[in-house]
């Protein structure tokens, strides 16, 4: 086996662990995308575990994300990304520390997209590490959500629009993202309390919070009506249904969905799909 498989093997191994959800949409995808999709997602996810790290400080998680950001502006030099994280070998999770390995095993011709995503999202997690997440305001919310979810959505329309020539709306897809995140925000409301933080705007009531979750994922909604291919669209599809049913179930009280109510939602969508 090559090295490239290898690692593109490795990859897939590596998503599993690290995100279930993103798993389970993820192998409706033709091959080269998908390999393609897990590469994207890894980098992102490789800075995101720096922001969310419990056990580092936030003077050096906005100067590891922030030198992080820089180098993804420029051909990626892996030597200086491994001297970079270096003294936090022991903090940091393998998936942040094999951002080279990820960047390698993206497309040439889609790489650079997908470094510049990964880039915004670094420099504006920087930002919002700085502000401690003080979320003041709407815009305050929306600008947060913007670089930690957003900044996917877009992604994965360059993705679509790289492999088939999809076109989505941008707005949109910065939606879907918004959406997804609002949801996980509401699921894990006492959870970031409890590490003293909050996600809600001053004055907003945890009503207002569905509020802004069902508006982002109605804009979601209209999101996948332009996505015609039926692989790309059932991988759109399946996280925006359990979001949706996430958000009923916290609506009346359930902290989260059973494994087999997950299961049944991504069955009922295959069987939809069958019949279209």
């Amino acid at each position: 086996m090559s090295k490239v498989a290898n690692l593109q093997k490795e990859s897939m191994v590596m998503l599993k662990e690290t995100s279930r959800t993103f798993f389970i949409p993820i192998n409706f995808l033709e091959s080269h995308l998908k390999k393609t999709v897990a590469s994207a997602y890894l980098c992102m996810r490789a800075i995101d575990e720096i922001e969310d790290h419990p056990e580092l400080a936030d003077d050096v998680k906005i100067h590891l994300l922030s030198a992080t950001s820089e180098l993804l502006k420029a051909p990626f030099d892996r030597i200086a990304y491994e001297a970079l994280i270096k003294p936090y070998d022991s903090f940091l999770p393998p998936v942040t520390k094999r951002l080279a390995d990820w960047i390698s095993v993206c497309p040439p011709e889609i790489v650079e997209k997908v470094k510049e995503s990964t880039s915004i999202m670094a420099g504006g997690m920087a930002k919002w590490v700085e502000k401690k997440w003080i979320i003041e305001t709407k815009e305050d919310l929306d600008d947060y959500t913007y670089y930690v979810a957003g900044l996917v959505g877009t992604m994965l329309s360059d993705l679509w629009k790289w492999y088939d020539n999809t076109e989505t709306d941008p707005e949109l897809a910065i939606a879907f993202g918004r959406g997804l995140q609002a949801v996980n925000m509401l699921r894990n409301y006492d959870e970031d309390l409890e590490r003293g933080v909050t996600f809600v705007p001053d004055g907003w009531t945890r009503e207002d919070m569905f509020n802004y979750a069902n508006n982002n994922l109605a804009q979601a909604n209209e999101y996948v009506k332009a996505i015609k291919n039926k692989r790309i669209l059932m991988f759109c599809k399946v996280p925006l249904a359990l979001a949706h049913s996430t958000l009923k179930a916290l609506k009346s009280g359930k902290e989260k969905m059973s494994r087999s109510e997950v299961e049944g939602i991504v069955e009922q969508l295959k069987q939809e799909e069958q019949l279209n």
